[in-house]
């Protein structure tokens, strides 16, 4: 749980999400759905900034994610947006779970 290792349980959960979010969408994604998708990863990006927890790795899937929308792509944009989506997501579980693990140290 210290040092340079995630907590199995912060592991597990940030899988499950990428997982959730990578997942194909099944039918054709209109500019609804990306816009949809689009939003609830910027307010979950936006909860993790507010606990000073943003990853890099969820605004390069953002960006991606208004590339392919750019391009007329809307199944690559959902995806990323997705993505983006739980990243933001295990990086919130991230700052909420260690929020307080500093008090389990052990000084020497």
């Amino acid at each position: 749980m210290f040092g340079n290792k995630m907590p199995i349980s912060a592991l597990s959960l940030a899988t499950v999400l990428l997982i959730a979010g990578a997942t194909s969408v099944m039918a054709a994604a209109s500019e609804a759905d990306f816009k949809a998708a689009y939003a609830a990863a910027e307010t979950a990006n936006k909860e993790a900034g507010v606990l000073r927890d943003q990853w890099t790795t969820t605004q390069a899937s953002l960006d991606a994610a208004k590339k392919a929308a750019a391009s007329g792509d809307f199944d690559q944009a959902v995806v990323s947006a997705k993505e983006a989506e739980a990243l933001a997501k295990a990086s919130i579980f991230q700052a909420t779970s260690e929020k307080d693990a500093w008090k389990a140290l052990e000084i020497h």
